[in-house]
């Protein structure tokens, strides 16, 4: 278990505990942030305390039929689920973003709209199952990886005690999950 040095109260003060806004960034939006997107509602059992959504820079229009097959194997909802502009939640009338994840290397490059509320930002790369090459079962076996590799990120995100962390100490845990 890593250990984070404390935090002076004086600059540094706890998360609140309402319900957390999570945005997932990709560029397409087809696969790993949208797998990411329903494994962390499913997660979270869609009472909260996380919500998330996930966009991508420049969409791709579908979610990944690979990815949606996989989600539904799991038991996962895939309903509702679409690929769309992150200008989506730039925009007014947006949720507010509490937590912002990056999961492709050319998303955490570009650079991204405003995101009212200075939510925190972490990378959590994850190779693209989407580029993946080879037979069918190659390609699954692509997704499956991504998936576990997500929902091992996620699920550590989830017990977290964000309420009881201070920001310096969460914003830390965040990137340590990513390496992970």
């Amino acid at each position: 278990m890593m250990r984070v040095a404390a935090a002076t109260p004086a600059e540094h003060t706890p998360m609140s505990t309402k319900p957390y806004n999570v945005l997932f960034l990709c560029t397409g939006n087809s696969a790993r942030s949208i797998m990411a997107e329903a494994v962390t509602n499913h997660v979270a059992g869609g009472r909260g305390p996380l919500r998330a959504y996930s966009a991508g820079s420049r969409p791709s229009g579908q979610p990944h039929p690979l990815a949606l097959e996989l989600l539904s194997r799991q038991g996962i909802a895939t309903d509702g689920l679409r690929s769309k502009s992150w200008d989506e939640f730039a925009a007014a009338g947006a949720p507010q973003m509490d937590f912002i994840f990056t999961v492709c290397d050319n998303a955490a490059g570009e650079t991204c709209p405003y995101w009212p509320g200075q939510p925190m930002t972490a990378h959590w790369g994850v190779p693209d199952p989407a580029a993946a090459e080879g037979s069918d079962e190659q390609r699954r076996r692509a997704f499956l990886e991504a998936y576990l590799t997500l929902r091992r990120r996620i699920e550590l995100f989830a017990a977290l005690p964000i309420e009881k962390l201070d920001r310096l100490a969460l914003h830390q845990r965040l990137r340590d999950i990513g390496r992970e």
